[in-house]
């Protein structure tokens, strides 16, 4: 089955887990989120697994209020700084790609294209940006703003920002510092491309100080799937984060999104779509069963209120539980995550659950996968080989148990079946991937050799 096409794994590394209340599970380290040891054993053990991608989500901001329900739910209260616990990765991993969030909203583009220049480079070709506008209005206030931009506005200031990080990699040519001690040369200065730049957003006259990444430009990730979102993935993302819950939905947005591309110049093969799996494995399904059951017990009301509320963007902490939300206080459009918010609108309309109901049935994305590991490669195979997925973002309800279970259960049952790798074959996360590495736009590609007479 060599030339069986092969899927892509990515580790969205929440440090208890994925379900909300899987840091009072007696299985899970409770100061996990702030030890580098935790993360580097964590690392290191989605390698063994031979994961392309270590995944670290992440917000600017702390909430700084409905501390109750924050105290009891503490997802980003406590967290390292992306790029920079990813640096420290870079030294404790060899071959997985490193992947972090920061925003185009609150963050300048020379910041973003130098800090993920030197991940490339610490970490020798394995870095990976993963391209967010924000989706909170306690990230506004801490930059001097009441709430966030329109979602349109924000996204067009994203469109260009993308676009300056690209021309800042591209700013040296690959082969510009040439370190001749003998003609007295550190860098040959026709290779020094000057990104001159007046836009809506941004005024820039410069270049990087650091030399081209070892893959031209590190990997660029998406997650938006508004109509917005998707534009500015089919047109600059290489990775794209999936979250819909049905195989049909899933069909959908994978042919909608690789539909768009090429009007961008773009073949389909160049982006990489991967379906969100939240994950519970244990040694039969009604183990699994009575495992997510419990945890969801665990979810403390106040906590799901609060994160019904916020996916929905409007304030339910005057709602009785046990009745239906009304239908005068459902907000007319989303700001934030829209594919969350549509959902939710969704099931209060179709279904008549009362909050109660409704907090412990919604879930961000895909509903957990609950079952043996047999039955997790399954699933897996199903969605790969229907051609609805190239990959998938594994979240673990139980950290660390549930990557450890993937890894020793899911791995061998997907490479017995051919459908992932025995062993790295790539340097750098792009050639993990099957990605091309992009020319520098400086430079004119290379003469195709003359046929042999």
């Amino acid at each position: 089955m060599a030339d069986t096409k092969q899927m892509a794994l990515a580790l969205l590394c929440h440090p208890t887990g994925h379900h909300n209340a899987g840091w009072l599970h007696p299985s899970t380290q409770a100061g996990a989120s702030t030890d580098i040891d935790w993360y580097r054993s964590t690392a290191q053990l989605a390698e063994r697994g031979l994961f392309d991608l270590f995944f670290i989500a992440d917000t600017p901001a702390a909430r700084t209020s409905n501390l109750e329900a924050y105290s009891r739910y503490p997802l980003f209260m406590n967290v390292f700084e992306p790029v920079t616990l990813l640096s420290a990765l870079a030294g404790a991993t060899q071959h997985i790609g490193l992947g972090g969030t920061v925003s185009t909203s609150f963050t300048e583009p020379y910041n973003v294209a130098r800090m993920f220049a030197s991940l490339d480079h610490l970490s020798r070709g394995r870095a990976a940006w993963n391209v967010v506008t924000s989706a909170n209005d306690f990230a506004a206030r801490n930059f001097g703003l009441d709430k966030l931009p329109p979602h349109a506005r924000r996204y067009d200031r994203a469109r260009e920002f993308v676009d300056l990080v690209g021309k800042l990699w591209d700013s040296w040519e690959d082969d510009a510092f040439v370190r001749d001690r003998t003609a007295g040369l550190t860098f040959d200065p026709a290779k020094q491309h000057v990104v001159d730049h007046k836009g809506e957003f941004f005024t820039l006259h410069g270049a990087l100080n650091i030399e081209r990444p070892p893959q031209g430009h590190p990997v660029i990730i998406q997650a938006g799937a508004s109509d917005t979102g998707k534009e500015l993935a089919a047109e600059t993302a290489e990775v794209v984060f999936a979250s819909d819950a049905t195989l049909e939905a899933a069909r959908r947005f994978y042919d909608d999104l690789k539909g768009r591309m090429p009007k961008f110049g773009r073949e389909p093969e160049a982006l990489k779509v991967l379906a969100g799996k939240p994950v519970l494995i244990a040694d039969s399904q009604g183990e699994a069963e009575d495992m997510y059951q419990t945890l969801q017990h665990l979810i403390h009301p106040v906590v799901g209120r609060m994160r019904l509320g916020m996916d929905l963007e409007t304030d339910l902490s005057d709602l009785p539980l046990d009745e239906p939300i009304p239908e005068d206080r459902i907000p007319r459009n989303s700001n934030f995550h829209k594919a969350y918010f549509d959902k939710i609108v969704e099931m209060i309309r179709s279904e008549g659950l009362t909050l109660r109901q409704l907090y412990l049935r919604y879930e961000r994305g895909n509903q957990t996968l609950r079952g043996t590991a047999t039955q997790v490669a399954d699933h897996l195979e199903e969605w790969f080989t229907a051609g609805v997925a190239d990959g998938f973002m594994v979240t673990p309800s139980l950290m660390p148990q549930g990557l450890e279970r993937f890894v020793d259960g899911v791995v061998p049952e997907l490479q017995r079946r051919g459908l992932f790798r025995t062993a790295y074959t790539g340097r750098t996360l792009r050639e993990n991937l099957g990605l091309k590495r992009p020319p520098n736009r400086h430079v004119a590609p290379a003469p195709a050799m003359a046929a042999a007479k």
